[in-house]
């Protein structure tokens, strides 16, 4: 109880730090979400009970200083509580601790800190943005953990060498980064150069690629090569529009160096997409995905990180994605993946009530529907509500 009274403590008084900064050099944002979570799902012994919840708080914190019109520190972090039958359950067993699944930071500099680790709840912290960024003329140079946005599709991001996110990734909309230099060269309104290099512990795991971006016919192309953990990148992808519907799409091929044996091949991924609003304000996406690799062997709900050279489930994956706002205030969201060579479905609705301008209700489902021989036999499924206020 008192750990929950500091956090609210810490936010309350950020929120109010906020209020009293007259300096437009410093910039302070973020939200307090509390979050219970239902989850469903077939775990093998020593797990006795296919369902569990687990309690979630999390304070996001972005803090953004303009040291001078040319140079910008932005240091971005998240800290978050959990507790629930899921921490009781991992933590019996022995040898084994819920912190382990959290406690993780794939960066070149480990920044992931366990605040604290008891048996019946966690605290953990973690900066996802960290970084130094220059800015002059046509140039930008970013230093330090950021995100490396290159994805272009709603759903399926393939170009996305650095910092692939998960669609199913329910509570993170910042989306992950990365440690990375990135230079940016604008050419003109329409034409840019990047180099990225995001260098890892293990100098095989690295990525360095480049991408040039231009406008053809209305289309905002790019083209991307590079550098994957030890597998070479090409390909690229655009959008644009054809009679007021959007049109995107991302191609990537990745091929090893070099053969050891690792059963990897040559990997083909296309991912194309559409979306279109209606007068009604109903907002659609479609998309269409073909994996070559053929996706995962397994998937659970624990977490299964995707890569840019294997970025599904199943070999096909067919997505129709739509948001209505019913009123001012509410709104409703609907997701349905199928996967055709699984002969499984993933449904995900959700609804979002405005309580005031910075305070949001969500009710979020998802359901995997399948067979037991499918990759998603014991995806198991998840209902989450949330409260959430933003400063």
């Amino acid at each position: 109880m008192k750990l929950l009274i500091f956090i609210l403590t810490l936010t309350l008084w950020t929120a109010n730090a906020r209020a009293q900064f007259s300096s437009d050099d410093i910039r302070i944002s973020g939200y307090l979400q509390g979050m219970p979570v239902w989850i469903s799902a077939d775990l093998p012994e020593p797990f006795d009970t296919d369902s569990f919840w687990e309690y979630r708080l999390q304070n996001r914190l972005n803090l953004q200083w303009n040291l001078s019109s040319e140079f910008t520190v932005n240091w971005q972090m998240r800290t978050r509580f959990f507790a629930g039958d899921l921490v009781n359950e991992l933590n019996e067993i022995p040898g084994v601790r819920y912190s382990e699944l959290i406690d993780f930071d794939d960066g070149l500099v480990n920044l992931s800190w366990v605040i604290a680790d008891q048996e019946k709840w966690m605290l953990h912290y973690i900066p996802d943005r960290l970084n130094l960024d220059w800015q002059r003329g046509d140039w930008r140079v970013t230093a330090g953990r950021q995100r490396v946005n290159w994805g272009i599709n709603m759903v399926t991001n393939p170009n996305d060498l650095f910092n692939i996110y998960s669609f199913y990734e329910f509570d993170y909309p910042e989306r992950p980064g990365t440690d990375a230099i990135r230079i940016q060269h604008f050419i003109d309104w329409a034409s840019r150069v990047e180099i990225a290099y995001a260098p890892a512990r293990e100098a095989r795991e690295s990525v360095a690629a480049m991408l040039y971006g231009f406008d053809f016919r209305g289309y905002d192309v790019q083209l991307i090569s590079g550098y994957f953990r030890h597998r070479f990148a090409v390909g690229g992808g655009w959008a644009g529009n054809v009679r007021g519907a959007g049109f995107k799409g991302e191609l990537m091929l990745f091929t090893d160096i070099d053969d050891e044996g690792n059963g990897r091949s040559t990997n083909f991924i296309t991912a194309l997409s559409a979306d279109y609003m209606f007068e009604n304000s109903l907002f659609l996406v479609v998309e269409g995905l073909y994996n070559k690799d053929g996706g995962r062997d397994q998937f659970t709900l624990l977490g299964e990180p995707l890569s840019a050279d294997n970025p599904s489930f199943s070999r096909f994956q067919f997505t129709v994605s739509g948001s209505y706002p019913f009123s001012p205030v509410w709104d409703g969201s609907l997701a349905t993946i199928w996967y055709p060579d699984e002969q499984a479905v993933f449904i995900s609705p959700s609804i979002t009530h405005s309580l005031t301008q910075n305070i949001d209700v969500n009710l979020l489902t998802q359901l995997f529907l399948g067979s037991d021989d499918s990759v998603f036999g014991n995806a198991g499924n998840v209902v989450a509500g949330s409260v959430k206020w933003n400063f």
